[in-house]
C-alpha cells in the first residue's frame, strides 16, 4: 500500500533526524546507523519483509533486507576497488619522502616570497591521492619550517594548506565521498574528475587569499603547539625528510608529480578524447579501456611501486606492507559509503525519494541548490562530508533519475554535493580537530577561522558548479 505523499515526507525527515541523533548525540558508528536507520524508514514505509515475486498486475517488490543488500552491492561494485586503490597510491606517495620534494620543489620554483601559494599548489596537487587528516599530518612539518624561518605563526601557512587540501579531498576522485556520491548517482567518474579539478584551481587562489582576511589578527598558540613548534630545530627545518630510514633517498618532486597526473591524463584520454572515435573501433575500445578509474589508478601504482619503491631500496615485503596499512582505513570508509547507497536504495523503494522529487519540483527549488544545501546541513550536524555526501546522493537519486540529466550535468550535481560536504567543519568533524591542534589554535579561534574558511570555499566551489551548469549546454 502507498502512502500519501505528506506521510512518506515526514518517514524520510524522521528517518533523518534519528541518522542524526544516532551518530551524534550516541556517537554510533556511521554504518551500523544507516543499515538500522534504512530497516526502520523500510519498516514505516511499509515496505514488505521479504521479497514479494511478479505476478501479471505487479513487478517484483523488494523486501527491507533485499533492497538494503542490492543498495550495499549496486553501490560498491566500483567503489571498493576505487577507494582501496586510491589508499595505496596514496600511502606510497606518502610513505616515499614525496610530499616534502613536492613542497620543496615549488617554493624553490616561487622563491621564498611566495612560499605561502607555492605550499598552497603543493598541498593541492598532493591532496588528489593522498587523504586529508594524513595529506596535512605530512605536511605540518613542512609548514613549521617555513615559519620558523619567516618568523611567522604557523597558522599563516597552514590555514590555506588545510583549505585547499580539503577542497580537493570533497570533489575530487579517487577520494571516497565523491567516488561513492557519484556512484550512487550514476554519475560518470571522469567527468566529476575533469570538472571538480578544473574548479580546485581557482578554490586554491581564494584559499591562499580568504585565509588572509582571517589571519589578519593574531592568534594565540597553545602551549602544547608552541612548545613542539619552539623545539622544531633550524637542522630539521632544513630537512624535512630527516625520518626516511637509512639508506634510503627521498622521493623525486618530478616523479611524484607525474605519478599524480598519470591516472588523472588517462581518465581524461578516455572520457574526453575517446568519443571522437567510432564506436567499436580499435581506439575508442583501447582510450575507453585505459580511461576507466580502475585501469587509469593501476597504472599509477605499478608505476608508484617501480619509481618509488623498487628503484628506491624498498625490498618486496616493505611495499607489500606500505600498500597492505592503506586497506584498513579504507575498509570503514567502504562500509560507510556501501551504507549510503543502501539508505538511497530503501528511499527509492519506499517511494520517499520520488516524494522528495515532487517536492522539489512543485517549490521551485534547483536540483542544484538542494542538493548542495542538504549536503551542507548533513555535513554540519554529524561531523563527516563521507556521510554527508553519501547520504545526500542517495536522497536526490529519484529526482536526478527523474530529469532525465546527461552525464555532464549528472557530474555536476554529484561535485556540488561534494562542495556542501567542505562547509561548515566545526568541532563535531575529526578534520577540525586536526587542523586546530597542529596549528594551535583553541576551538573559539578555529571556529572564528577554520570553520568560516571552509564554508566559503564551499560555498564558492558550488557558486562555479552552478556557473558551469548553466553555461553547458544540456545534451
Amino acid at each position: 500500500m502507498t502512502l500519501p505523499l505528506p506521510a512518506l515526507i515526514l518517514i524520510g525527515l524522521a528517518g533523518l533526524g534519528l541518522l542524526l541523533l544516532l551518530i551524534i548525540r550516541f556517537k554510533m558508528q556511521a554504518f551500523y546507523a544507516l543499515i538500522l536507520v534504512s530497516i526502520l524508514v523500510g519498516l514505516a514505509a511499509g515496505l514488505p519483509m521479504t521479497t514479494i515475486p511478479a505476478t501479471d498486475d505487479a513487478p517484483e517488490q523488494l523486501g527491507i533486507i533485499q533492497a538494503i543488500i542490492a543498495g550495499v552491492g549496486g553501490t560498491l561494485g566500483s567503489v571498493a576497488v576505487l577507494v582501496a586503490l586510491g589508499s595505496m597510491l596514496g600511502k606510497i606517495i606518502e610513505l616515499s619522502g614525496g610530499a616534502d620534494a613536492l613542497a620543496g620543489k615549488f617554493t624553490g620554483w616561487l622563491g621564498p616570497k611566495r612560499v605561502g601559494i607555492a605550499l598552497v599548489i603543493a598541498a593541492g596537487i598532493l591532496a588528489i591521492p593522498v587523504f586529508f587528516d594524513a595529506g596535512f599530518i605530512i605536511l605540518v612539518p613542512i609548514v613549521f619550517a617555513f615559519s620558523k624561518v619567516a618568523g611567522l605563526n604557523p597558522i599563516k601557512f597552514g590555514l590555506p594548506v588545510a583549505g585547499i587540501m580539503l577542497a580537493v579531498h570533497v570533489a575530487v576522485p579517487p577520494h571516497p565521498g565523491i567516488v561513492g556520491g557519484s556512484t550512487i548517482l550514476g554519475a560518470d567518474i571522469g567527468w566529476v574528475t575533469i570538472l571538480s579539478l578544473a574548479i580546485s584551481v581557482p578554490l586554491a587562489v581564494l584559499s591562499f587569499y580568504a585565509a588572509k582576511v582571517v589571519n589578519r589578527r593574531e592568534y594565540a598558540m597553545l602551549p602544547a603547539t608552541k612548545a613542539m613548534f619552539d623545539a622544531f630545530g633550524t637542522e630539521e627545518a632544513a630537512s624535512p625528510n630527516a625520518g626516511l630510514r637509512d639508506g634510503e633517498k627521498p622521493a623525486s618532486a618530478w616523479t611524484v608529480l607525474l605519478l599524480i597526473l598519470l591516472p588523472l591524463v588517462l581518465i581524461m584520454l578516455g572520457t574526453a578524447v575517446a568519443p571522437a572515435f567510432e564506436t567499436g573501433s580499435f581506439w575508442h575500445g583501447f582510450l575507453s579501456m585505459i580511461g576507466q578509474p580502475i585501469f587509469a589508478l593501476m597504472v599509477a601504482i605499478a608505476a608508484a611501486m617501480f619509481f618509488l619503491g623498487v628503484r628506491r631500496g624498498w625490498s618486496a615485503g616493505k611495499l607489500g606492507e606500505v600498500m597492505e596499512s592503506a586497506l584498513p582505513g579504507a575498509a570503514v570508509i567502504i562500509l560507510v559509503t556501501g551504507a549510503g547507497g543502501a539508505f538511497g536504495r530503501i528511499l527509492t523503494e519506499t517511494g520517499i525519494g520520488g516524494a522528495v522529487a515532487e517536492v522539489l519540483a512543485s517549490s521551485g527549488m534547483p536540483i542544484l541548490l538542494a542538493a548542495f544545501l542538504i549536503s551542507l546541513i548533513m555535513r554540519a550536524a554529524q561531523g563527516s562530508a563521507t556521510v554527508a555526501i553519501a547520504t545526500t546522493a542517495g536522497l536526490m537519486l529519484p529526482t536526478v533519475a527523474v530529469l532525465g540529466l546527461d552525464p555532464i550535468h549528472t557530474a555536476l550535481v554529484a561535485v556540488a554535493i561534494g562542495y556542501g560536504g567542505l562547509g561548515l567543519s566545526h568541532v563535531n568533524d575529526s578534520g577540525f580537530w586536526v587542523v586546530t591542534r597542529y596549528l594551535g589554535l583553541s576551538v573559539k579561534d578555529g571556529l572564528r577561522t577554520w570553520t568560516p574558511l571552509t564554508t566559503v570555499l564551499g560555498v564558492a566551489g558550488f557558486l562555479l558548479t552552478w556557473l558551469l551548469y548553466a553555461v553547458i549546454p544540456m545534451s
